[in-house]
């Protein structure tokens, strides 16, 4: 294991792309347990399909709350092409604190280009993802999106 990864949406346990994160024929992984962002994101809740979305703008929103993997370079090759790293998500290092109060450096999937709208038709930004969670916007499955422009709609 050599990657050290913070998800905060549909890759953490119980979620819809769980498998994506958790099947061994990609990769490997071990889960090193439950954190929070130390720099502050809005994570929102966007499109037709529901998407979460942490986008690149340190300093506002909160400090997200997701969980920690160790995992191997063909996981993160398989989490990469998921994302669509680099065209539409980018990943990038960021300081997490573990449950324990360990401060440890982990990448994040982060969007780094949205419409300014984003932010305002977004109900909350969110401390934590669930895709049952309160915002009442359930995810849909990226099989039904056509696009990355297809997002938007």
């Amino acid at each position: 294991m050599s990657w050290t990864i913070f998800v905060y949406g549909t890759l953490k346990r119980g979620e819809p792309n769980e498998e994506v994160l958790t099947d061994t024929g990609t990769g490997q992984f071990e889960l090193l347990g439950k954190a929070t962002t130390l720099p502050k994101y809005p994570l929102v809740v966007a499109s037709k399909y529901n998407i979460p979305f942490c986008l690149k703008e340190p300093g506002k929103g909160h400090r997200i709350v997701g969980e920690v993997y160790n995992i191997d370079a063909d996981k993160l090759k398989a989490l990469d092409e998921l994302e669509a790293h680099p065209t539409f998500y980018c990943r990038e290092i960021i300081e997490v604190e573990m449950a324990s109060g360990e401060v440890k450096e982990a990448w994040i999937y982060l969007l780094p280009t949205w419409k300014p709208s984003l932010l305002e038709e977004s109900s909350e930004m969110l401390v934590e993802y669930s895709s049952k969670g309160s915002h009442g916007r359930e995810y849909v499955t990226s099989e039904n999106c056509e696009s990355e422009e297809d997002l938007w709609k």
